[in-house]
C-alpha cells in the first residue's frame, strides 16, 4: 500500500506541478505589479479594519482562520523535512514560493470574495463557487469540491494529528492513542459550533501560538546573532548549488522547498479562498490583500523561525540522494519535529521537547479546525439549502475518525497522503485561477482608482461587467477617507 501511495504522490508532485506553481506566482506578480511589495502597509492596515455581521466574520477572523490552515505541522516538521531532503537551500525556495505565491493567494482570495453567496445563513465561497459562477463549468466545480472534501476530511487531518501525537510522545510519556483521543474530543466540541465558533477560537489561539513560537525563535536568534550572516550565506549558496557540502541536492532543494512551501503556506492550493469568502468587507480586494499577507506570516515569519533555530544549532541531517547522508549531526534521529526539539534543547535543556510539542499541538490543531471548515463549505456547495443534515454529520464523523487514526499510523504514510491531497487541489485550483484571472484584476484596478480618489473602496460588480455576483448586486455608498 505504501508503494502505491508513493507512486501516486510522485505522479501528482512531478516537476510539472512545481513549474506550474512557480510560473503562476511569477505571472501574477507581474500582472499585479508586485502588489505583495507595493501594498504591504495596506495589508496590515486592512487586517483590523472591518467588523463581523450576521452572515460574515471580520477580516481578522478570516485572516485567523486562514492562518490556522496555513500554520500547521508544515511549519515545524515540514521545515525540518525540507532541510533533511534538500539541504539548507530548500529554505530559499520556500521563501521564493511564499513571495511569489502571495500574488497567487491574492487572486484566489479576491475571487472567493467576488463570487461568494449566502447559504445556510452565512457567507460561503471558494474555488468550487468561483469555478461554476465565473467559468460556467459546473462539472469542474464539482470535481474540485469532491477532491477537497476527500483531502480535507480523509487525507490531510492525519498529517496534523500524527505530528501532534509524535511530538507529545517525544516530550511526555503519553501514548499516541490517548493524545489522539483527546484531540479528537476537543475538535468535535469546536466544529459542532460551525464557522462562527471556529473563527472565535482561531482569533484567540492563532496570535498566541504564532507569537510565542516566533518569540522563542527570536531569543535563539539573539543568542546566535553573530551567526546570522553565515546562515543566510549557507541558505543562498545551497539554493544555487554553490555550497560544496550540498552540491548533490540542488534539484531536491528546489523540489522540497517548493513542495513544503506550498504545503505550509497553501498559496494557490485553493484552501484560503474559503475563509476569505466568509469575511464581511466592502470590496473583495480588501480580503485579497489580507490573505496575501497571511502567506508572509506563515512562511517568511514562522517557517523562517524554525529554519534558523535548526541551522543555528546544527541539529539536522541531510540525506544523500545516492544513499546515506551528506550531513549527519543527529545519528538515528527520525526526520521531522525532532530536529526542532533538539534545536531548542541546545539552548534550553529539557525545554525543547515540551515547548515544540505544545507548539505542534496548537499549530496542528487549529489547522484541522480549518480543514473541517473548508470541507463543510464544499459539502454545502454540493447540497441544496435546507436538505438533510445527515451528510454534514457523516462529514464530521469522517474528519474526527481520520484525526484519531492519523495519530496512531506511521508518519511516512500520513505525509504521503497529505502531499497527494495538497497536490490534487493545487492542480485544480491553479488552472482555474489562471482561466479566471480577469475579474480579480478588474477588481484590483477598481480598488486602486478608488484609493487614489481618496475613497474607502466599495465594489460595484455591474459597473465592472462582472456577472453572477449576487451578493454584490446592491452597490454600497462610497465614503471619503
Amino acid at each position: 500500500m505504501e508503494k502505491i501511495i508513493t507512486s501516486i504522490n510522485d505522479i501528482v508532485w512531478s516537476n510539472a506541478l512545481i513549474i506550474l506553481c512557480l510560473g503562476t506566482g511569477i505571472y501574477f506578480s507581474l500582472r499585479t505589479g508586485f502588489l505583495q511589495v507595493r501594498y504591504f502597509r495596506e495589508m496590515i492596515r486592512l487586517l483590523f479594519k472591518n467588523t463581523s455581521s450576521a452572515t460574515g466574520i471580520s477580516s481578522f477572523q478570516a485572516f485567523a482562520v486562514a492562518i490556522a490552515g496555513r500554520v500547521g505541522t508544515g511549519n515545524i516538521a515540514g521545515v525540518a523535512t525540507a532541510i533533511a531532503m534538500g539541504g539548507p537551500g530548500a529554505i530559499f525556495w520556500m521563501w521564493m514560493i511564499a513571495f511569489l505565491g502571495s500574488a497567487s493567494a491574492f487572486i484566489e482570495a479576491t475571487l472567493g470574495q467576488i463570487y461568494k453567496e449566502v447559504k445556510d445563513g452565512q457567507y460561503r465561497g471558494g474555488p468550487a463557487f468561483y469555478i461554476e459562477k465565473g467559468l460556467g463549468m459546473k462539472w469542474y466545480a464539482v470535481v474540485f469540491a469532491v477532491a477537497t472534501i476527500l483531502s480535507m476530511a480523509f487525507l490531510l487531518p492525519g498529517v496534523q494529528s500524527n505530528s501532534i501525537a509524535l511530538g507529545i510522545k517525544n516530550a511526555f510519556p503519553i501514548s499516541p492513542a490517548i493524545t489522539g483521543g483527546a484531540v479528537t474530543l476537543v475538535l468535535g466540541l469546536i466544529i459542532l459550533g460551525g464557522v462562527k465558533r471556529i473563527g472565535k477560537v482561531a482569533e484567540v489561539l492563532v496570535p498566541f501560538m504564532a507569537g510565542a513560537y516566533i518569540l522563542m525563535a527570536l531569543v535563539i536568534i539573539g543568542m546566535n546573532i553573530t551567526q546570522v550572516p553565515a546562515v543566510f550565506a549557507l541558505i543562498i549558496k545551497s539554493a544555487f548549488n554553490l555550497e560544496p557540502a550540498f552540491a548533490g541536492v540542488f534539484g531536491m532543494a528546489v523540489s522540497w522547498g517548493v513542495k513544503r512551501g506550498i504545503y505550509s503556506n497553501e498559496a494557490g492550493q485553493g484552501t484560503a479562498p474559503h475563509a476569505a469568502a466568509a469575511a464581511e468587507v466592502s470590496h473583495p480586494v480588501k480580503q485579497g490583500l489580507v490573505q496575501a499577507f497571511s502567506v508572509y506570516v506563515d512562511t517568511l515569519f514562522v517557517c523562517t523561525a524554525t529554519a534558523f533555530m535548526i541551522l543555528f544549532t546544527g541539529q539536522y541531517n541531510v540525506v544523500n540522494p545516492a544513499g546515506g547522508f551528506l550531513v549527519e549531526h543527529l545519528p538515528g534521529t527520525p526526520i521531522g519535529s525532532e530536529y526542532t526539539q533538539q534545536a531548542v534543547n541546545t539552548h534550553f535543556p529539557d525545554l525543547g521537547g515540551g515547548f515544540v510539542a505544545i507548539a505542534l499541538l496548537l499549530f496542528a490543531f487549529t489547522t484541522i479546525m480549518a480543514y473541517y471548515y473548508i470541507a463543510e463549505t464544499n459539502l454545502s456547495y454540493l447540497m441544496k439549502e435546507g436538505k438533510s443534515k445527515l451528510p454534514l454529520w457523516v462529514l464530521r464523523a469522517c474528519i474526527l475518525g481520520a484525526t484519531f487514526l492519523g495519530s496512531i499510523k506511521t508518519a511516512e504514510s500520513a505525509w504521503a497522503l497529505g502531499d497527494i491531497g495538497v497536490g490534487i487541489m493545487a492542480w485544480l485550483n491553479i488552472v482555474a485561477i489562471l482561466l479566471l484571472q480577469k475579474p480579480a484584476l478588474k477588481a484590483l484596478k477598481d480598488y486602486q482608482e478608488q484609493r487614489k480618489a481618496g475613497i474607502d473602496p466599495v465594489f460595484n460588480a455591474q459597473k465592472l461587467g462582472i456577472k453572477n455576483t449576487e451578493e454584490w448586486e446592491e452597490p454600497q455608498k462610497a465614503v471619503a477617507v
